[in-house]
């Protein structure tokens, strides 16, 4: 497959009318709320974090604190997605120190990030201008307890690109694609983000070796490789079965009704088909947007577990029918 090399097309998707006055009422962003919802999940990283710490001499209460502290701090990953749209806060100073910071203690360069994720919400599930998200996605049961518990595997693969990216080498069609040569700045700035997330990691470790400090790393450096099952539960409803190359989110992309806690923690992307449509509303707002679109929305199944029905029997079927995709129905009067 050969990535587009410039943008070739523009994707007429359908959107549910909102009108101008409630949609900028929506797009407003809030420090306030915005630091209720960062502050929040620093919050609970914290807690976490601290409960680790003080039990780390009793193995059978260190694991299960590392674990409740791996699934709080690996949600991490997705405040950069909400900090890259750059819609948490009102202040821009705000937006950015915090995507550093989380980018930093996530592993995750913003800067690539950004350049893969503008060209999926352009061009969602439209190959070959998105290949951040490309269907069928498979996975497994073994690669959902690795996940979950702890893995070596993406640690591995993330020093490797980073390293990769610090020496200014890319891999594959995507990144050659997103960072060609005659953009020099972004390929500095690609380079500059990996030099200082290997510096940054190096010096925690160091540091934390020099003090007798152990379980600094667990709780920092290495805190995006285990506890990790909720969030993948939750990013993999997205899109998983549904069909990729039409013109319209409410058929490519996936909300699903959660709790408060977990909407909290994954900032509120449970309302998936509402982000795509609007990108610009604050996660916080996403919630309103969906009462207010509901009408024109598929049915939206509540819980993970009614979610991974839809989706197990949809990859089930995929396995002896590989053109075939989940089609939920939608409203009569908002079929286009």
């Amino acid at each position: 497959m050969t990535v587009a090399t410039a943008s070739t097309r523009a994707i007429g998707w359908y959107r549910t009318p909102l009108d101008r006055d409630t949609l900028r009422a929506l797009n407003q962003r809030s420090d306030l709320k915005g630091l209720f919802q960062v502050g929040g999940h620093i919050l609970l990283i914290a807690l976490s974090a601290t409960l680790a710490w003080h039990v780390q001499d009793r193995l059978y209460l260190l694991l299960p604190s590392l674990f409740l502290h791996g699934t709080v701090y690996v949600f991490l990953l997705n405040a950069t997605h909400e900090l890259s749209h750059n819609s948490v806060f009102k202040t821009k100073f705000f937006n950015t120190f915090f995507l550093r910071l989380f980018c930093f203690l996530g592993w995750r360069s913003y800067v690539m990030f950004w350049a893969s994720h503008s060209a999926h919400h352009k061009y969602t599930l439209h190959q070959p201008d998105d290949l951040e998200v490309v269907l069928p996605k498979n996975f497994t049961l073994k690669e959902f307890l690795r996940i979950t518990f702890f893995d070596p595997w993406t640690l591995y693969l993330t020093i490797r690109k980073t390293v990769m990216h610090s020496v200014g080498k890319l891999e594959g069609e995507w990144e050659d694609h997103l960072f060609p040569p005659r953009d020099a700045e972004q390929n500095r700035a690609l380079r500059t983000w990996a030099r200082l997330l290997l510096i940054g990691h190096a010096a925690i470790v160091g540091v934390s070796i020099y003090f007798g400090l152990w379980l600094l790393p667990l709780l920092t450096t290495f805190g995006v490789f285990y506890g990790g099952g909720l969030r993948f539960l939750c990013n993999q409803a997205q899109h998983s079965g549904l069909q990729d190359d039409v013109a319209d989110f409410r058929l490519c992309t996936r909300t699903v009704i959660l709790g408060p806690l977990t909407r909290f923690l994954y900032y509120h992307m449970n309302y998936h088909i509402e982000h795509h449509m609007y990108a610009a509303v604050p996660c916080y707002n996403l919630a309103k947007l969906h009462r207010l679109i509901q009408h024109d929305l598929p049915y939206c199944p509540h819980g993970l577990f009614e979610t991974y029905k839809q989706i197990i029997a949809t990859v089930k079927r995929q396995r002896v029918e590989p053109e075939y995709s989940f089609v939920p129905e939608l409203p009569s009067h908002g079929i286009v």
